[in-house]
This record gives C-alpha cells, sequence and structure tokens, in this order.
C-alpha cells in the first residue's frame, strides 16, 4: 500500500533523484541576484527537467499559480544581519506545510557550533511530526561553526551526513567532498538518499557541472543548487544540462551544450 510519504516524494524526485533549486535565501539574505521574482525563476525552470524548489512559506503563498514541480516549504532561518547567522530557528510547523499543499519540509542544521544542540532538537522534533504527517524531511547538514576547521573534510561531512539520517531526515543534503573515491563512502555510510549543495557561484559552468557529474557517479541522488541555478544568465539551460547528467547520465562536457545553444 501506497503511503503519503512516499507520494510526496513521488513528487519532489523523478525516477528516485532529485533536481532541486534551493530559493530560501531572502531571509538571510535578501533579495539577491537571481531571487528578486523567485516565482519568475521557477515558472521558467520548470519545464526544464526541474524535480523540485525549496522555498520560504511567504513565497510559496504569494505564488500566483500552482507550480508543475515539488514544493519543499524551508522552516527554519536565521539572517546575515544577526549577532548569531548559523543560529537557525523554527519558522513553520509540519500541520502548517500539509495545510498549505506542500510535499515536504526543509530544515538546515548546522553542526560545530555552539549553536547546535538546539538544531538538533529541532531535527528530532519535527522528524517525528513529518512521520506523524506522512511528509518528506530534507535536512541541509552542513559542517558549520567555532569546531569545523575544514568543512569539506571527508570525516566531518560522513559524520554531519549519517547525523541527518540517525534524526530521521528522508534526504540529507550536505557538501561535495571534492573526489569521487571519498564521497563514495560517505554516500554508503548514509542509510538514506544524499543530494549535494552548490555553494557560492562557480567560476565556470563546466565546474559545477564537472561536480554534479562526479558526484552522481560516486552514489548521489542529485542535487540542490541555489545561486549556480538562479543567478545564471540562463536558468533553464543550467537545468536543461544538469537534467542530462542526473537522468540519462551525459557528461559534463556535452551537457555544456546545452548552455551553448544559442
Amino acid at each position: 500500500m501506497v503511503s503519503g510519504n512516499q507520494i510526496r516524494l513521488n513528487r519532489i524526485l523523478r525516477k528516485g533523484r532529485m533536481l532541486c533549486i534551493p530559493m530560501d535565501h531572502g531571509i538571510s539574505n535578501g533579495p539577491i541576484e537571481g531571487l528578486e521574482d523567485p516565482a519568475s525563476t521557477i515558472y521558467k525552470c520548470e519545464g526544464h527537467g526541474l524535480t523540485s524548489v525549496i522555498i520560504n512559506k511567504g513565497i510559496l503563498k504569494t505564488l500566483p499559480k500552482p507550480t508543475k514541480v515539488g514544493i519543499l516549504v524551508h522552516f527554519s532561518s536565521s539572517t546575515s544581519l544577526s549577532l548569531s547567522p548559523n543560529r537557525k530557528m523554527l519558522t513553520g510547523t509540519v500541520k502548517e506545510a500539509v495545510a498549505m499543499g506542500a510535499d515536504g519540509v526543509s530544515l538546515h542544521i548546522n553542526i560545530g557550533g555552539k549553536e547546535e544542540p538546539e538544531m538538533l532538537e529541532q531535527l528530532g522534533m519535527t522528524a517525528d511530526q513529518c512521520h506523524k504527517w506522512g511528509m518528506p524531511l530534507l535536512a541541509m547538514m552542513y559542517p558549520r561553526g567555532e569546531n569545523i576547521k575544514d568543512p569539506h573534510d571527508p570525516e566531518i561531512v560522513a559524520h554531519v551526513a549519517r547525523i541527518g539520517a540517525e534524526c530521521g531526515a528522508d534526504i540529507v543534503k550536505t557538501l561535495y567532498t571534492g573526489d569521487i573515491e571519498s564521497f563514495a563512502k560517505i554516500v554508503k555510510s548514509t542509510p538514506v538518499p544524499i543530494v549535494i549543495a552548490g555553494g557560492p557561484k562557480t567560476k565556470t559552468d563546466l565546474d559545477i557541472l564537472q561536480m554534479t557529474e562526479d558526484a552522481m557517479t560516486a552514489g548521489a541522488k542529485g542535487i540542490t543548487y541555489g545561486r549556480n541555478i538562479f543567478a545564471h544568465k540562463t536558468p533553464e539551460k543550467m537545468v536543461e544540462a544538469l537534467a542530462d547528467i542526473i537522468f540519462r547520465k551525459v557528461t559534463a562536457k556535452e551537457a555544456m551544450k546545452k548552455i551553448e545553444q544559442e
């Protein structure tokens, strides 16, 4: 028998894989380049291979029409104006997400700083509510804080990803470690699907496409890229190129042709 969790996961994934644009930056950084009008970016990309987006509840409420892709509502936030920018606080409930018609819930958890205990508690409690309501939970698990010297250290990333799974997340988003061999070990030691973050905007399009190809080779189930998609001059072409890699196993160099087309 199909569960509510499976039905919703099927809306945010395709064939078990994810191509997602996180667009929750408006609270932390304001209307940065590419997010002046989040709705237009969503509609521009939704027919080009995108499976889902991550948005804050205020943006979800103001969408002019339903999207053709899955929606994860983001419920943890802080601001760059704060004295504690790494301290993410809950901004909504799973029951609220259900009422809004969301297909999943997203939380951001920073591991390695003084704010860690509070965020772990948030993750565990939200996971419990997600299980109760049949709502998928994506946990953005970041090595970030006073005790983290190298956020891409494979041992640290493996620990952080495992925390997300152990606390009940259905999907873990974390940092790519930079090489296929080390990340494959992380995928193997994490009992739920892993998707990678894009981080700051890369110097070239090929850089982000190659990272995607390598992560997928290592066993990742997809990507969640923000600036590298919504701040791109043609975000829909970037989505098409990424979709070729994720769903059709095209190489990064071949996928570049989608972006280079006039």
